[in-house]
């Protein structure tokens, strides 16, 4: 049984759902602390030609103690009519903007006060969309302790899962903390390089955006072969 370990994010790049479509298990680590300059709550797509960030308002007083689950969502300012706006408009004349509709009822929740709350379901959707059945499970509701890689190890073991699917940007401390060495978890590393797809109004593709820069450009079908196999059908 293979699983995969990540951080919930805003609305997170092909590769992202490339893990999700290549594990058995999915564990969203909301039991982190929160960084402020990580993908946790923000993320990009692409206007006129460059890339532009979305980031979700949070507050901000006392988040360095808080933890990724504890996080709460920041509506004094109303980025989420912000969000919305921007991704009709932008992806409007795209071949399959209309088909990013189903997500904005999610970012316009006003009833979702936690960013884990928001993030998490938006990534559900979006899996269920391109046809990715799978457990998904929040650290948090585990009950694990440990930090590091000593932290994946035991949320592997307790979701019984033999074998852990990394992203490569992490092996470096994986490496240096002796995962492999640690147990009778295989550490195994994702092999995904995505060729460039079409994107309207870009000269230059402009990679590591948002997914739904992606669906607005090749709908939910070829964006699910994309994320698969990193090739256009």
């Amino acid at each position: 049984m293979q699983c995969a370990i990540m951080q919930p994010t805003y609305l997170p790049w092909p590769g992202y759902f490339n893990l999700i479509a290549s594990v058995d298990k999915f564990v969203f680590l909301d039991d982190v602390q929160h960084d402020r300059r990580s993908w946790q709550n923000r993320n990009r797509i692409a206007v006129d030609g460059n890339y532009h960030w979305l980031t979700v308002s949070v507050i901000s007083k006392g988040h360095r103690q808080k933890e990724l689950k504890d996080i709460e969502i920041n509506d004094g300012y109303d980025w989420r009519r912000k969000h919305t706006k921007m991704i009709k408009q932008i992806y409007a004349r795209h071949p399959y903007g209309q088909e990013l509709n189903c997500l904005i009822d999610i970012i316009l929740d006003l009833s979702i006060t936690l960013l884990v709350d928001l993030t998490i379901p938006l990534i559900r959707l979006i899996s269920d969309k391109l046809g990715f059945q799978l457990d998904f499970t929040r650290a948090s509701t585990l009950g694990v302790s440990g930090k590091r890689s000593d932290h994946l190890l035991a949320l592997c073991r307790q979701m019984s899962c033999d074998r852990y699917l990394s992203p490569e940007g992490s092996r470096n401390y994986l490496e240096e903390d002796n995962f492999s060495e640690k147990g009778d978890v295989q550490l195994q590393f994702q092999q995904f390089s995505p060729e460039p797809y079409p994107q309207i109004n870009s000269e230059m593709f402009i990679s590591h955006l948002s997914i739904i820069d992606l669906i607005a450009n090749l709908g939910w079908d070829r964006a699910a072969h994309y994320v698969r196999e990193g090739t256009l059908q």
